[in-house]
């Protein structure tokens, strides 16, 4: 008999593109040798151009999906995408205590706080922004924004290692355990450089900067990288390390897609098979 491999879920938007959002979670679980688990929180009007529209699911709708899967199949770890609206966020942070999922329980959460397009700007509203640092943040195990997210929710620029480090002293503020800034939109350098910390650890990873405008569906796949391992029993370090490699190999395996900008591929984890 196969052996049950362990769940993750995943709340989060779709991408009709299949590059980001819940299709990328699912082929990163998969890829990473754990079962996917989803409530959908939004369907969204994209291409490899971009996001052309979207329309939330009702919140009670994303949080009764919560609910059915952790109540029946159990849910290893888990990570929020996309959320939308700050009345979804309120209620998935409810649900996630009702069926104890995160910092406080025995199920990590990682929380990718999707809140600026790949241009920069705010995908979401003030009250949306305000609704992850005061709710979703506490509960978070690690948080992973990018730099252009870090500034949304601090107001902090960071362009060097030390404006790095006074942004994640100042998310830690907000409550989660572990915060991973990472480094992939500071263009300067050879290298791209993520800070992982709780506050009294601080950790760089460093790896290859790879020249590619094929990134789309990256952070998601950071993000499911690191639910992943967690949700194998890895500590936050070990998940996030292998996660950093993981999207490594999966930025210089990304390729073309359409007009614009193309996915990142976990695809050679078949190859390797």
């Amino acid at each position: 008999m196969t052996a049950t491999p362990r769940t993750a879920l995943t709340i989060a938007g779709s991408d009709s593109g299949g590059g980001a959002g819940i299709q990328a979670d699912l082929r990163t679980f998969f890829a990473n040798g754990v079962h996917g688990l989803v409530a959908l929180t939004a369907v969204t009007v994209q291409n490899s151009l971009g996001v052309q529209g979207f329309t939330e699911i009702p919140a009670d709708v994303v949080t009764a999906q919560v609910k059915a899967v952790a109540g029946d199949m159990g849910v290893h770890a888990a990570k929020t995408g996309m959320l939308a609206t700050a009345e979804i966020i309120q209620a998935v942070a409810k649900t996630l205590d009702e069926v104890h999922i995160g910092r406080g329980t025995d199920t990590p959460f990682v929380v990718d706080p999707v809140a600026a397009s790949m241009t920069g700007h705010a995908l979401l509203r003030e009250e949306a922004l305000e609704a992850i640092r005061t709710e979703l943040f506490p509960r978070a195990t690690v948080i992973t924004p990018n730099l252009d997210e870090v500034r949304l929710l601090t107001g902090i620029e960071v362009v060097d290692a030390a404006s790095r480090r006074a942004a994640a002293e100042a998310l830690l503020e907000f409550g989660a355990q572990w915060v991973l800034v990472k480094g992939g939109h500071l263009r300067d350098g050879e290298d791209c450089v993520d800070l992982l910390t709780d506050g009294t650890q601080p950790i760089e990873l460093s790896g290859p900067r790879i020249a590619t405008n094929n990134t789309h569906g990256g952070g998601d796949t950071m993000a499911s990288a690191i639910t992943s391992s967690l949700a194998k029993g890895a500590d936050v370090p070990t998940a996030v390390t292998e996660a950093k490699r993981f999207i490594e190999r999966c930025v210089a395996e990304a390729y073309p897609l359409g007009a614009g900008v193309g996915p990142v591929s976990p695809f050679w984890r078949l190859g390797d098979a």
